[in-house]
């Protein structure tokens, strides 16, 4: 599930919204009010549920032979066993915006913002099986029991690197015991 050219798309667990209003979110790290949304290279990074938290890593024209060959894939997506059920039973949707009101936002343009109210182009679209999307998309899923090791050697790493939700995964380890 990828906006088609000249879209980008909105993922959420509410099949009823059928307008989108610019506000501040929880997580927010600005104070402006933002409908957010991702064009079809930010998409699979949404492929979860909501809250689950997950780790990405990617090989980019700059990593090296020794990160490439830690990774062992061109992209993974990790999260924890935690979540498994939720990756299997999540009701997943989709809606489409024309990207024409949205701009990119930040440095990286990793996602897409609009400051005024947006409308979907039509109903919210159900996402089906989350593995499959992965699978068909070339992107492995790993499944692990804690993710800050893994967070910890991608982001250190000639890698690309993003993490969404890291404060919903289990404490570090040296948390757990100190």
């Amino acid at each position: 599930m990828r906006p088609a050219p000249g879209e980008v798309v909105h993922f959420s667990e509410d099949p009823t919204i059928t307008r989108f209003e610019p506000h501040v979110a929880a997580t927010a790290r600005q104070p402006e009010a933002y409908v957010w949304a991702v064009g079809a290279s930010s998409a699979p990074d949404y492929w979860f549920p909501r809250q689950c938290p997950r780790a990405m890593a990617w090989v980019e024209p700059s990593t090296t032979e020794a990160d490439r060959a830690w990774l062992g894939a061109d992209r993974v997506h990790a999260i924890e066993y935690g979540w498994l059920e939720a990756m299997r039973t999540v009701s997943l949707f989709a809606y489409r915006f024309s990207s024409a009101s949205f701009r990119a936002f930040g440095e990286h343009a990793h996602a897409v913002v609009a400051t005024v109210p947006v409308e979907p182009l039509g109903p919210a679209e159900r996402v089906d099986d989350l593995f499959a999307l992965h699978e068909e998309a070339g992107i492995e899923l790993r499944v692990m029991r804690n993710l800050w090791a893994f967070v910890d050697l991608a982001s250190a790493s000639t890698l690309g690197f993003s993490g969404i939700r890291l404060g919903n995964a289990k404490a570090r380890r040296s948390e757990l015991h100190g």
